[in-house]
């Protein structure tokens, strides 16, 4: 139970490093720009899912298995299933409540989806590549489909209103680990499965804001292109 405790602390320390680099945005559709910095957490997390998946007896994954097992035997929560999705909530929501983002809601939406098809193909590959079994025996465990989604979506969320809303990102975080650590509680994934998917989801939705180019809700020309032009 201590090692599951653990975890959650280590995992907690990583959202809140995310949270104090990220970058500051004063005005909408103003690009996210790349800085190596940015890259130190995702990449942190899913270095530490690829270490901690060994598959001897006395691995991290294993070890925190029996714990569970010693401590939870016979837990099931469903919270899981739909806390996931409390962050996609909130982007529209927040602003549904008078808070304000930095993204209008066009190009917003077009980096959700952009982020979710990164996120949720890269998922999918490395689920039905390596299709590693599940702590209760099920298929597929690696990554953590669940873990990556809520990640994504507090990724996301800490950039719309982490900025003027200093609380957002440790919400957003928090309810992040909670899936983490209730994916494990429930038997459905390992220690390694949710930190790679942690790292997965923080990352595609940074590569997603990178790339986007703010070309939806563009302000158009008052004047005639055509203007003075002979044919």
């Amino acid at each position: 139970m201590k090692k599951i405790f653990l975890f959650l602390m280590i995992l907690n320390l990583h959202c809140f490093n995310f949270a104090q680099v990220r970058d500051t945005l004063k005005t909408q559709n103003k690009r996210f720009d790349f800085r190596y910095k940015k890259l130190y957490v995702p990449a942190g997390l899913m270095l530490s899912g690829i270490i901690s998946d060994g598959s001897g007896s006395e691995s991290l994954k294993n070890e925190l298995v029996e714990e569970r097992n010693e401590h939870l035997f016979g837990f099931q929560n469903h919270a899981d299933d739909y806390l996931q999705f409390a962050p996609f909530v909130a982007i529209y929501g927040f602003e549904l409540a008078g808070m304000k983002p930095r993204t209008d809601w066009q190009n917003r939406t077009a980096i959700l989806i952009k982020g979710q098809l990164l996120n949720l193909g890269a998922v999918y590959i490395l689920k039905t590549t390596l299709k590693h079994t599940r702590p209760d025996g099920t298929a597929y465990a690696f990554p953590s489909g669940h873990t990556a989604n809520v990640f994504a979506g507090a990724t996301m969320l800490s950039i719309e209103y982490g900025d003027r809303y200093k609380w957002v990102p440790y919400a957003a975080y928090g309810t992040a680990t909670a899936v983490g650590v209730m994916r494990i509680a429930n038997n459905k994934h390992y220690v390694s499965d949710v930190l790679f998917g942690a790292g997965l989801g923080i990352l595609s939705m940074k590569v997603a804001y990178w790339t986007h180019q703010y070309k939806w809700n563009q302000t158009k020309s008052t004047t005639d292109p055509f203007a003075g032009t002979v044919y």
